[in-house]
């Protein structure tokens, strides 16, 4: 079974979202809070599946344990699936939550009265230090309100509706969020398959380890003379 698992986040909420669902595993969890300075990665992937890997992959690489990283977005069908892998920078660099869901809505009004159908999409990755890595996805289907409902969750979630609960994912609790998210329903998929995947870590990490110096070149040599 696998002994610990990097979370590759320091987001907070994104952080208790994966320890209550991967509360019951037989494992210790870390997040990169756990760990001295990390070289932040340069998510420039063109797909969610493209950075999950690469910071997955980073984190292990670095840490030297196997790591899990997921990249998520919003997709919208009026913005030709904006903001999408852009989704926590919509509003530029260093962009806050408010300022990312503004532009949202902003983008959306010059686009009149159209759809306003969306999904948001999560990519997992776990990956173990020589690159190898497992891919899991996930997504849920909603559409944008034209104002912010709820004060829970974080991101887009405010203008998120959730037909099935007739809620803005800012209005679910924790528990609803992570039964129906995107986010929830990739990390339940990992859990219903941990002991595959603690198999497939446990093989891979053995294959890591670097293979018993061979010492037949050394026979015969007699080490307690000296050198002349």
């Amino acid at each position: 079974m696998i002994q610990m698992l990097v979370i590759a986040t320091r987001n907070k909420n994104k952080l208790a979202e994966f320890k209550v669902i991967l509360k019951d595993l037989a494992m210790e969890i870390r997040s990169l809070d756990d760990f001295g300075p990390i070289p932040e990665v340069v998510e420039d992937g063109d797909t969610f599946d493209e950075n999950a890997y690469k910071k997955a992959y980073h984190t292990a690489r670095f840490l030297g344990l196997p790591a899990i990283a997921d990249d998520s977005g919003l997709v919208v069908e009026a913005l030709d699936g904006a903001p999408g892998v852009y989704s926590a920078r919509y509003a530029g660099e260093g962009a806050d939550d408010k300022g990312n869901c503004d532009k949202l809505l902003r983008e959306l009004e010059l686009k009149g009265e159209g759809t306003r159908k969306a999904h948001f999409t999560c990519v997992l990755s776990i990956a173990v230090p020589s690159g190898p890595a497992l891919t899991y996805e996930a997504s849920c289907e909603g559409e944008i309100l034209k104002e912010p409902r709820g004060e829970s969750g974080f991101g887009y979630d405010p203008l998120f509706y959730f037909a099935e609960y007739a809620k803005s994912f800012a209005e679910l609790t924790m528990e609803e969020k992570n039964r129906v998210s995107h986010r929830g329903k990739a990390l339940q998929e990992v859990k219903s398959e941990i002991k595959m995947i603690g198999k497939w870590l446990k093989q891979r990490l053995a294959e890591e380890k670097p293979p018993k110096p061979d010492h037949s070149e050394f026979e015969g040599n007699d080490w307690s003379r000296e050198r002349g």
